[in-house]
């Protein structure tokens, strides 16, 4: 069986499944009638989740179509704040394509070495596994340490990559790591990269744990033949939700990078070469006070990351079966 027919008959499984739920859907004032009490312990989350998701994402969209400088009642402008995002920002662009660049390199970078490292360690003896799980969670706990980066990539010659650069005979003149516009963005995917080995290495691990030993046998005795047929049929359609969850952390991680940004580049960054679009909104918001030109642009950032959001979907749901 061939890898497209496969995706196809998954694709078409799963539709046909969405389907059935959809008819044998229950009327909500019966679902509601029958299982209110655990509606009743969801209704904490939920007012929660009301209160400080939902009604904040709603005011922001609102705030994107007026003039709002916090001291003064908001003024309704249309689509004023869009159009000049568009049309007159040219930092925004900056902003925008480096954000794009964090996504495009560091979220499948950070995604494929996670589930990688997570399927080695997996494979290791009980007691190394624990002490393998527990190195690679560390950049994690220790992720506002920057540092230890400033100096690693110290624009001197003390610094720990400009020292052994120059001891090796590759340059002759400390390079500007942080500061040179030609570099910063690089070292800044480094350290994001190194920093995302967290929570999403956390579920992959959880994922392998959980599938049932008794399936590879069965396999084995349908066979499939080595560990990637295993990993392709088995294991990945089982991981499905830890897959989606990590792919919701990368990209939330991808698309929300900030502080590294600042803390080791400076804000701004030299013209603006390590900017992002969450640097952008604090820019308008907390030094400007511009708080509607702020929130148009974090709808833009919430709806680049709703689409992304979709897309790896539809990608997950191909590769894997429920």
């Amino acid at each position: 069986m061939t890898w497209t027919k496969r995706l196809k008959e998954n694709y078409e499984w799963n539709r046909s499944r969405r389907l059935e739920e959809r008819r044998s859907r229950i009327p909500l004032k019966k679902e509601l009638r029958q299982n209110y009490q655990l509606y009743l312990m969801m209704l904490p989350f939920l007012l929660l989740f009301l209160l400080f998701i939902i009604l904040p994402i709603a005011g922001a969209v609102g705030l994107s179509f007026t003039y709002y400088n916090i001291y003064e009642a908001p003024v309704f402008n249309g689509l004023e704040n869009y159009i000049s995002l568009f049309a007159n920002d040219d930092v925004f662009f900056i902003a925008l394509k480096n954000t794009l660049a964090f996504a495009v390199i560091t979220g499948p970078v950070s995604y494929v070495l996670c589930f990688f490292i997570a399927w080695l360690i997996n494979e290791m003896s009980p007691k190394i596994r624990v002490l393998m799980t527990c190195i690679f969670y560390a950049p994690t706990l220790a992720s506002s340490v920057f540092f230890i980066w400033q100096f690693i990539f110290s624009g001197d010659s003390y610094g720990l990559m400009n020292s052994v650069l120059m001891q090796l005979g590759l340059i002759r003149e400390p390079i500007q790591w942080l500061t040179d516009a030609r570099f910063s963005l690089t070292v800044l995917m480094v350290v994001q990269i190194w920093m995302s080995l967290g929570t999403s290495f956390l579920a992959f691990i959880a994922g392998f744990k959980a599938v049932d030993p008794s399936l590879y046998e069965a396999a084995d005795i349908d066979g499939i033949r080595n560990r990637y047929q295993e990993l392709a049929y088995i294991t990945l359609p089982i991981m499905k939700p830890q897959l989606v969850f990590s792919a919701v952390m990368q990209i939330s991680a991808s698309f929300s990078v900030s502080t590294i940004s600042m803390q080791l580049c400076g804000f701004p960054s030299t013209k603006y070469s390590a900017h992002t679009i969450v640097l952008h909104i604090m820019d308008y918001g907390n030094i400007k006070y511009e708080m509607g030109y702020a929130c148009a642009i974090a709808v833009v950032l919430f709806a680049l990351m709703l689409l992304v959001k979709f897309l790896v979907d539809r990608l997950l749901g191909l590769l894997s079966s429920e």
